[in-house]
């Protein structure tokens, strides 16, 4: 027997098609899972840059991490998730959005402006680049050098803007959908994005990655399927399906789209498993199901996990500069927990000294004129 997420229930009073109200309900165990999914970003960088090439560590971090990008998916399915449940009616999209922008944009600077000063003290700073990047605008541009110049991570932040940008156009056409539609609408955009790299097919290698994995556009389809699973939660229409059976099937997607062909492991592997364990962990919390993210470690490693993100590749890089790489299988485990603990202390500190003072001030009342 499983353990059913009790639905949420909407209004009878409300229109069929209108997104219920709710009281204010937090959901601490998406926070937490945060930290997973920067954690396998985390373990990707550290298998795809080569720094424990010819110690015994690569079939390891290929195994664990070789897929460990499409925590990137989690990421933006997460977003649209999260910005639809915190909306209200009455409430101006332009609230929620700053907050978001609170978080993000100050940290993102401060990364961006540390890392281009020392390419350039280095001689290996792109001033198209670093203008593209800081106003993250380097996503739309179909060049590797352009949207993971200065600091790579920062590309899924450009994407990001975009969808912040096309949020309220977006959510004003998803509240419009009835209830019993929703369901129809998340199987056409997961089908959508399983059609793009088959779109993509005939596309030169090096645009055929950008077009999958890069571009706002097509990666606005899993920020959009977010949306649409906020709503279905709210509209009491999830299904029968525990936290413990979405972690399940995310492991075994996770696993298996390592083996799908070309650029269909990127996204489209792992866009199910990915969409059903999102609303499953909001289910949880709502219930008040068990759930291993709701703990106070598992917490606080979430709320970091942005400025982890952002961080982790500059120290990456400091060791691909420096660092030994002929160490052994023992010193490329020692050194990966050495860069792991480092890049989680600077995340604090980021997290600590910019990121809430930030958002304390950017978000302020604003005095009355």
């Amino acid at each position: 027997m499983t353990n059913a997420p009790a639905p949420v229930p909407a209004p009878e009073s409300a229109p069929e098609s209108a997104t219920p109200p709710l009281p204010p309900v937090r959901l601490p165990s998406l926070t937490g899972l945060r930290f997973l999914a920067a954690f396998v970003v985390f373990g990707f960088h550290l298998h795809a840059g080569g720094l424990f090439t010819g110690t015994g560590a690569e079939g390891v971090l290929a195994a664990v991490f070789g897929q460990g990008a499409t925590g990137v998916g989690f990421f933006f399915l997460l977003s649209g998730f999260v910005l639809t449940w915190s909306a209200r009616e009455g409430v101006p999209t332009s609230v929620g959005l700053r907050r978001r922008a609170a978080r993000v944009l100050p940290n993102h600077v401060v990364v961006w402006v540390v890392v281009f000063a020392g390419l350039a003290w280095t001689g290996g700073a792109s001033p198209l680049a670093g203008v593209l990047g800081l106003v993250l605008l380097q996503a739309w541009i179909p060049v590797q050098e352009i949207y993971f110049g200065v600091n790579t991570p920062a590309w899924s932040l450009s994407c990001e803007a975009a969808f912040y940008t096309a949020f309220a156009w977006l959510l004003a056409r998803v509240d419009r959908v009835p209830h019993r539609r929703l369901w129809a609408l998340a199987v056409g955009l997961v089908a959508a994005v399983v059609a793009v790299p088959a779109l993509a097919l005939p596309l030169p290698d090096g645009l055929e990655y950008w077009f999958v994995y890069v571009f706002p556009v097509t990666r606005a389809l899993e920020f959009a399927l977010g949306m649409v699973l906020a709503r279905i939660v709210r509209a009491g229409r999830w299904i029968r399906l525990s936290l413990w059976q979405a972690g399940a099937l995310a492991v075994v997607g996770y696993v298996a789209s390592g083996h799908l062909p070309g650029t269909f492991g990127y996204v489209a592997g792992t866009v199910v498993p990915l969409a059903l364990l999102i609303p499953a962990t909001a289910a949880a919390d709502i219930t008040g199901s068990r759930s291993p993210w709701r703990g106070r470690t598992a917490v606080f490693l979430g709320e970091v996990s942005f400025a982890f993100y952002l961080v982790h590749q500059v120290v990456m890089r400091a060791a691909e500069a420096f660092g030994p790489r002929e160490v052994g299988l023992a010193g490329a485990i020692g050194i990966s927990v050495a860069l792991l603990g480092v890049s989680l202390a600077l995340a604090w500190l980021l997290h600590r000294l910019v990121e809430r003072p930030a958002q304390r001030r950017l978000l302020r009342p604003r005095a009355p004129a």
